[in-house]
């Protein structure tokens, strides 16, 4: 069993791009960086106990620390992705995420394919995602449920 010690994860490009495109804002911070595909990592917190076993199945609950804020027109779209967590059950892999940096509520962002996984070159896991209802109007009501979000990198140690 490996640690999963770190999650990448760029929401979705065109969501990026449509932020950065209308002149606004996109600011990692709090212990999330941004990777050089544009997406942003979190690394493990402390108390995280998400493993990877040698047939890369995933199993416990990944804890993730850091804020990724996404800023346009003037603050009237203002969205952001705080501490995201990853929990393996029986409804599969969920992603969720505070929308705040309150971190007050947490909601179901992504759904994770965890019948799908590839291997990531580093020795960790690429898993492909899709938009949950909540991650609708998270995003702002643009992509439907089940829209396709860019893949969650997990990295292992």
């Amino acid at each position: 069993m490996r640690t999963v010690t770190a999650l990448t994860w760029g929401v979705k490009q065109s969501f990026r791009a449509y932020v950065e495109g209308a002149g606004g804002t996109i600011e990692a911070g709090a212990g999330a960086a941004r990777a050089a595909d544009g997406g942003f990592t979190f690394a493990a917190a402390p108390d995280s106990s998400l493993t990877l076993d040698p047939e890369g199945r995933l199993a416990g609950r990944g804890l993730f620390l850091g804020e990724v804020q996404f800023t346009a027109h003037g603050g009237m779209l203002k969205v952001s992705l705080v501490d995201p967590m990853l929990e393996i059950g029986e409804a599969g892999a969920i992603l969720t995420v505070a929308d705040h940096p309150t971190r007050t509520y947490r909601l179901e962002a992504a759904k994770l394919d965890l019948a799908a996984p590839a291997p990531d070159p580093t020795g960790g896991l690429i898993l492909p995602a899709a938009l949950m209802m909540f991650g609708t109007q998270w995003l702002g009501d643009h992509y439907p449920a089940g829209a396709a979000l860019d893949p969650v990198r997990l990295a292992a140690g």
